[in-house]
């Protein structure tokens, strides 16, 4: 008995009958009903009987081999595009020990089509795994490793990508991967605000729009999450662009600034855009993967100390979120400016979720572009953390790669959504 079995367990006095899915313990079976919940039953409290075996068979899997870096391949259909499911764990690739309630990262990308068996019949899949991480322990390296995974699916002939992640922190792995890939091909990040468990779960839809997403014309990073409270449409954000602003939501992502790109109608299964973006072939296939990740993000408050500040010492680079148009204290400047002077490049973005900096309107901000600062425009706080790791790695001049838009993450102009 595998997972991706089809099963009937008997239990007391229930019965359920739906596909075995991978469990975080030998003790406990899950079971996905037809209906999309699903149960864990006890194995010593149960009868279980195989109905059919290998309903989503995944060739090559090892269903128990949990080892970040492999490589697996599905059985291929010469009529359908080739999309690379690859995993970083999350909630989308998350199971429940029902011992303790916990959610954690468990899946695959392999399990994860045993998991969505919507996924069958859309594309040819490839499965790899990169890491089996919850999102909040992302660090750059493994944006490194990711972005060189993607690189390597695509050159070996993948027609898209879909990236699975958890939501915490997607949007800065999406903006990671803007900065560092060239790609001619869709890369699209997904995940899922609830697990596969919960009855609201949102990771099947989002997993379908991700590789509805994937096969489309738009070759850019994009983020796939719900677009609405209801199943009934998923939104495309560029990965430079947007933010998470609901912690639970199922539509917690939004474009800053600007409306989603595009989006994928569930039923109809139709992929739109409504923005310009770069398409299909339009750029060849390049990787620049280097990061200085001693970068460091710091939010300004009012009657913040200076000596903050001196935890950036020696760092290459600060990005400071200040208020309004990017402002800071004016005791602040003095010490701003004694970075600066040490070699330690410092960008100002704001705290505001619309509109962009401006340091030449008050006496503050124009002190504070005489120390030496850097303007990031109406790029968002987080992005400008991620784009300065890459700028002082890989341009000659860091101050006009931050004012210079490289992935459509500062736009040319802040107006109302169009």
């Amino acid at each position: 008995m595998n997972p991706g079995d089809r099963v009937r367990v008997d239990r007391a006095d229930r019965t359920y009958e739906g596909v075995l899915l991978p469990s975080s313990t030998d003790d406990n079976l899950v079971v996905k009903l037809d209906g999309g919940y699903n149960v864990g039953v006890d194995r010593d409290d149960a009868d279980i009987e195989i109905l059919d075996e290998d309903v989503y068979e995944i060739d090559g899997a090892d269903t128990e081999d949990e080892n970040a870096g492999t490589d697996s391949e599905i059985e291929f259909n010469d009529d359908l595009p080739t999309i690379s499911l690859i995993s970083t764990g999350g909630t989308i690739a998350s199971t429940v020990d029902y011992r303790t309630g916990a959610v954690t990262a468990q899946f695959d990308a392999e399990d994860v089509l045993r998991a969505v068996p919507d996924l069958a019949g859309r594309a040819n899949y490839r499965g790899r795994v990169v890491a089996n991480i919850l999102s909040e322990n992302m660090e750059p390296p493994i944006w490194q490793e990711l972005a060189q995974a993607v690189f390597e699916e695509i050159e070996a002939g993948a027609d898209g990508v879909v990236v699975m992640h958890g939501t915490d922190t997607m949007q800065y792995s999406a903006a990671a991967l803007a900065f560092m890939l060239e790609t001619p091909v869709p890369v699209v990040f997904t995940g899922s605000q609830r697990s596969a468990d919960r009855p609201s779960s949102d990771n099947v839809m989002n997993a379908v729009s991700a590789v509805e997403a994937a096969k489309s014309d738009c070759a850019e990073v994009l983020v796939c999450m719900h677009g609405s409270e209801s199943d009934d449409a998923c939104a495309l954000h560029r990965g430079t662009r947007v933010r998470k602003n609901h912690t639970s939501r199922r539509d917690a992502f939004e474009t800053v600034g600007a409306n989603p790109l595009g989006t994928v109608d569930y039923d109809g299964e139709e992929v739109t855009f409504r923005r310009d973006r770069r398409e299909r072939g339009d750029v060849e296939l390049e990787l620049t993967a280097e990061l200085e990740s001693n970068v460091d993000l710091l939010k300004f408050t009012p009657g913040m100390d200076p000596a903050f500040l001196d935890a950036a010492e020696g760092a290459a680079g600060l990005v400071i979120e200040g208020t309004g148009l990017g402002h800071v204290h004016t005791d602040l400047i003095p010490r701003i400016a004694e970075l600066i002077d040490d070699g330690t490049t410092v960008v100002m973005t704001s705290q505001c979720l619309e509109g962009r900096v401006c340091d030449r309107v008050y006496d503050t901000g124009r002190d504070l572009l005489d120390a030496g600062v850097i303007e990031a425009g109406d790029t968002l706080p987080g992005t400008a953390t991620v784009k300065l790791m890459w700028a002082l790695a890989n341009e000659e001049s860091a101050e006009e790669a931050m004012q210079t838009s490289l992935a459509g993450e500062l736009q040319e102009r802040s107006v109302p959504w169009e």
